[in-house]
């Protein structure tokens, strides 16, 4: 053997031998890899279809968000902004305010934010503001709601009430009149009854005052109101003569503290629950919550990128966690499908609002 076959015939096996490892190494990172990545449009976690992608790449979103309104939605907001944030590295900044819906509508169709948080359907009164700004936006049913009637939790008299019975207390002929509980059921004690509710802003104001008084805004005015549903949580529970209403999350939020009270709307005693809430026979206070976004904003990837990050599975949990209750996915789908496709416009509010439950109104056939 020549010195040239000498020197090259170790070179040939090392050649080889890397050869073979990197062809090795190629197919463990092969195997190790999503054979469907190659078929995933960039930025995407999910295949595209009509559902709500669950698991987006949203690292390289920024930009702010600014929401106000209600404060029953205010909860799952702030929960699924904060996990938004996480996920986008802090990159997407979301505000959230409490201005109550009726003030958050006020905000929003003024332009001064890019979504309104709702705990009913916008008013007529409130898409005309709307266009006479030049506001266009998109409804977004969020999640489901069962409004709750509380009381202090020294409270070992009532139990349940009727609908009847609720407009004694509330009606505005009870202000100044109905003023001690044995004049709502005569064989309650004969001590004060001490009121607490939302503002005049609120959605949950007009939603409980337009199903117990039978018109919306239509309440007696003497009792504590505010826009923040803590508030009155701090005063049904430090006042033992009290009663007052306000989303099911802050019950749950602040169940050691108050004393959740059923209602009868005729069919029997109801307790607001999560199976109740979800199948309707917590009626007629199961009802839907809302997210109202700027048609124009909904266009800005870290806008539209959050409101189906909110309608999906994450979004749902984050819903549940805090309390309410999420939508079926295929609800959720057709919620989310409204931003996909710039739907504007209202299907449960203004003059002539559709009848049906959420997901035949959203599917058109109610």
């Amino acid at each position: 053997m020549n010195i040239y076959n000498q020197l090259m015939n170790p070179l040939k096996k090392m050649a080889i031998n890397l050869a073979a490892m990197l062809i090795a190494m190629l197919l463990i990172i092969a195997c190790a890899s999503d054979p469907s990545d190659a078929e995933k449009p960039s930025g995407q976690g999910a295949t595209q279809d009509s559902s709500v992608n669950n698991s987006r790449t949203v690292e390289n979103l920024s930009g702010n968000i600014q929401i106000d309104g209600s404060s029953t939605v205010f909860p799952i907001s702030e929960a699924v902004s904060e996990e938004f944030g996480i996920i986008t590295g802090g990159d997407v900044r979301v505000l959230v305010g409490v201005s109550g819906t009726g003030g958050g509508f006020k905000k929003f169709c003024r332009g001064e934010t890019d979504i309104a948080n709702a705990s009913r359907p916008i008013k007529a009164s409130e898409v005309d503001l709307c266009s006479e700004n030049g506001i266009e936006f998109v409804e977004v049913p969020a999640a489901i709601d069962g409004l709750s009637v509380v009381a202090n939790l020294d409270n070992d008299f009532v139990r349940c009430v009727t609908l009847d019975e609720l407009n004694i207390m509330w009606s505005p002929d009870a202000e100044g009149v109905v003023l001690k509980w044995d004049q709502v059921r005569p064989e309650w004690p004969s001590s004060e009854l001490s009121l607490y509710g939302p503002g005049a802003d609120s959605g949950t104001f007009d939603y409980f005052t337009e199903v117990v008084n039978g018109e919306s805004q239509s309440s007696r005015g003497d009792f504590l109101a505010s826009e923040n549903d803590n508030v009155i949580v701090q005063g049904v529970s430090g006042d033992r003569n009290s009663f007052g209403y306000f989303g099911y999350a802050y019950y749950i939020e602040n169940k050691d503290k108050l004393r959740l009270i059923e209602i009868d709307a005729g069919q029997g005693c109801v307790s607001p629950t999560p199976e109740t809430i979800a199948d309707g026979s917590y009626s007629p206070f199961a009802r839907p919550l809302f997210m109202y976004v700027n048609a124009l904003a909904s266009q800005q990837p870290h806008i539209r990128e959050f409101v189906e990050f909110f309608l999906s599975d994450k979004g749902a949990e984050l819903v549940e966690e805090v309390g309410y209750i999420a939508f079926p996915t295929e609800t959720a789908n057709l919620s989310s499908g409204r931003v996909g496709s710039s739907s504007t416009g209202t299907l449960f509010g203004g003059e002539t609002p559709k009848s049906g439950t959420v997901h035949q109104i959203l599917e058109g056939n109610p």
